[in-house]
């Protein structure tokens, strides 16, 4: 029976949070609107779709949502180049696969982000999704299942994350998870989220691979 890892991106194997926190600031601020980076870090782990509804509420999401996520996307696009992986990535993603786990990424992440990061981790041949995938994004299950469903993963699974929305997603995905203090969230929120182990980092997760919860 094969072992599946199901892997976020943003804030578990790329440093990106707080990044993505800057460049939403500024993208509300061409709007007049100012949200605390605090409030915005809290809502980094959502996708896009979800986000400006939760930090500013339904009428700025009406009026200005669309227009919002462009101009998220062009303030981080020049942080791009600043982005580095997470210590360890890479050597998570070879141990699993020297392990003969089959590695999925769930993110919601632009699809050229995404393909951006799989190099950044020497990891371009992996099996990864986009915002592109899916309807809804996290806290919906939709890309855990979108993930699973590409590698057929018809045995053992367990999602990787860093977030409370990543945590949200397994549970109503029926998966079970594990999730690392990389995002900037406590352990005790993980684990009230649902996390069954937090990590400090993906270097101490990489060596209890084979002991990760299963289902």
């Amino acid at each position: 029976m094969t072992n599946t890892l199901v892997l976020d991106v943003d804030g578990t194997l790329v440093d990106t949070n707080y990044h993505h926190a800057v460049a939403w600031f500024r993208a509300f601020r061409r709007f007049d609107i100012t949200v605390p980076t605090w409030k915005l870090h809290r809502a980094i782990g959502m996708g896009g779709d979800k986000l400006v509804a939760a930090v500013a509420g339904d009428r700025i999401e009406q009026e200005h949502g669309d227009d919002l996520r462009k101009a998220w996307e062009a303030a981080f696009e020049p942080m791009l180049a600043e982005i580095r992986p997470l210590e360890g990535a890479h050597r998570l993603v070879s141990a699993a696969l020297e392990q003969d786990f089959q590695v999925v990424l769930a993110s919601s992440g632009k699809r050229h982000h995404v393909d951006h990061y799989l190099k950044l981790i020497d990891a371009a041949g992996i099996t990864s999704t986009s915002a592109d995938d899916v309807e809804e994004s996290k806290p919906a299950p939709d890309l855990i299942e979108v993930a699973l469903r590409r590698v057929d993963a018809s045995g053992r699974a367990v999602v990787i994350g860093d977030s409370v929305w990543d945590c949200e997603a397994a549970r109503r995905a029926g998966k079970p998870v594990v999730s690392l203090l990389t995002g900037g969230f406590s352990e005790a929120e993980l684990r009230e989220a649902g996390a069954s182990a937090v990590y400090e980092e993906l270097d101490r997760l990489r060596a209890d691979l084979t002991d990760l919860p299963m289902a």
